[in-house]
């Protein structure tokens, strides 16, 4: 996420908070901090959280490089040679049979 972007977030955020102040408590914040509703400082706080707000519009339509990441990552270890009820099923015997084979000839030559 670009700096922008997390500014943008951030601001939204606040802009959220002061909302919900003023739904439960009747209180805006960033009018008490500024002089009022009226106030210039007010007003370019206000105007900044909603450019802030179009401007995080783009993030929740922009996928999650994090959600990619992992997708890639379970990609790339998972195995797409699923058997079938067609396919045919590899045999451990034989490998099983040589590697005692191996280890009986370790042992003779051991001796």
């Amino acid at each position: 996420m670009s700096g922008l972007s997390r500014i943008a977030l951030a601001l939204v955020i606040i802009g959220g908070l002061n909302w919900g102040l003023i739904g439960f408590f009747r209180f805006d914040l960033v009018a008490a901090l500024f002089g009022g509703q009226d106030a210039f400082l007010s007003r370019v706080v206000y105007g900044l959280v909603g450019i802030s707000a179009l401007l995080c519009l783009r993030l929740l339509f922009k996928p999650s490089e994090e959600i990619d990441t992992v997708n890639d990552r379970h990609s790339r270890y998972s195995n797409p040679n699923l058997g079938t009820e067609f396919g045919e099923e590899p045999d451990f015997r034989k490998e099983r049979d040589a590697k005692s084979k191996k280890a009986n000839r370790d042992k003779k030559n051991v001796k």
